[in-house]
């Protein structure tokens, strides 16, 4: 096996918003990631209140034209898209029936504590949340696994998540290269940055990828991926607050079908003929004989040429073997062996 990336990619559904306020649609979304063969759903754990103050104007009010939330206050954003606390519960319990992994991203002090009544397995620091040094200290003294996406963190910023994670008590911890836009674009992903990070800071690696598709995702294996997240909904013309940039049921089945085939394809470093090559050198050019030869007779560029199947002496020894005489007869379309000449 490959040392570049021994690890097949931990693939992770995002449902964020994208229940829409129903948890029957929640449940449902659940179900979709489960039958596309995902390896976890992760949710996010805050209210309105433990993200923003109630305000309508001024910075707390989205004017950003590109913005997808545009005209919205931040706090009305987030009444839209949190996961009601008393849904939790259910939708764990729904991911354990399903077999995958039910998890979350912690917000604040108070979702921590919430989450960790529910025992989850690990967390998830967003990227706008990870220059939070408080939270992730917090996160890290359960002696969980931390998977973190990067965003906007400075190479400094970084660091100090790393450290602060570690000297908390955090031993497994995992960067996702992330773009902080909705949706983000190839250009912007950036991918070349995974490798330098696992070297520079010595953790496994991954991508949270907010492109359109699952091209940026699969690209990401060849550079050491080991998890990878999107956001997925049932249905993008459903709306929600990130269905734009969410991969539907059957984009998520794909995503997981080539990720696996992109892992296996790294395979090892190996050069010369493998198992499955053996039928094909038949089809290599090869030294024949392509006139019948009496013995005693030269070889020359008229009788002699290199052509397939690929029986015969390899191609460079022609220029040897012109001028030389045949010791027997050979006939026309005879793979030219040393023990003839």
């Amino acid at each position: 096996m490959n040392q570049f990336n021994m690890r097949q990619p931990f693939i992770i559904a995002e449902m964020s918003g994208n229940h829409n306020q129903s948890l029957n649609r929640a449940l449902e979304i659940v179900d979709l990631a489960a039958e596309a063969g995902v390896d976890a759903l992760k949710i996010q754990t805050y209210t309105a209140d433990t993200m923003t103050i109630d305000k309508n104007d001024g910075e707390f009010f989205i004017e950003d034209k590109r913005s997808l939330w545009k005209g919205e206050s931040l706090y009305s954003l987030y009444q839209k898209a949190y996961t009601p606390w008393e849904w939790h519960q259910a939708i764990f319990q729904r991911c354990k029936e399903k077999g995958i992994i039910g998890f979350s991203t912690p917000f604040d002090f108070s979702s921590v504590d919430f989450l960790e009544e529910l025992d989850v397995p690990f967390y998830k620091i967003a990227s706008f949340e990870n220059v939070d040094l408080p939270l992730i200290k917090k996160v890290a003294q359960t002696g969980k696994p931390i998977i973190a996406s990067t965003g906007m963190a400075s190479l400094a910023e970084l660091g100090e998540l790393v450290s602060t994670a570690r000297e908390n008590g955090c031993m497994d911890l995992t960067l996702l290269k992330c773009t902080s836009s909705y949706p983000a674009t190839p250009e912007g992903s950036n991918l070349l940055t995974i490798p330098h990070m696992r070297e520079l800071f010595d953790c496994k690696v991954g991508v949270s990828d907010h492109t359109l598709g699952i091209g940026a995702a699969i690209a990401s294996i060849a550079l050491g991926a080991t998890v990878i997240e999107k956001h997925f909904t049932i249905s993008r013309a459903d709306g929600g607050v990130d269905a734009a940039f969410s991969l539907e049921p059957q984009e998520m089945k794909q995503l997981v079908m080539e990720a696996k085939a992109a892992h296996a394809a790294l395979g090892s470093v190996k050069y010369g003929i493998n198992e499955q090559e053996q039928e094909s050198l038949q089809f290599r050019r090869s030294l024949y004989i392509v006139e019948d030869m009496q013995a005693g007779d030269v070889i020359t560029e008229r009788n002699m040429r290199s052509i397939r199947p690929g029986l015969g002496l390899a191609p460079k020894y022609y220029d040897i073997l012109l001028g030389k005489k045949v010791k027997q007869n050979v006939k026309r379309g005879t793979a030219l062996r040393w023990d003839m000449v």
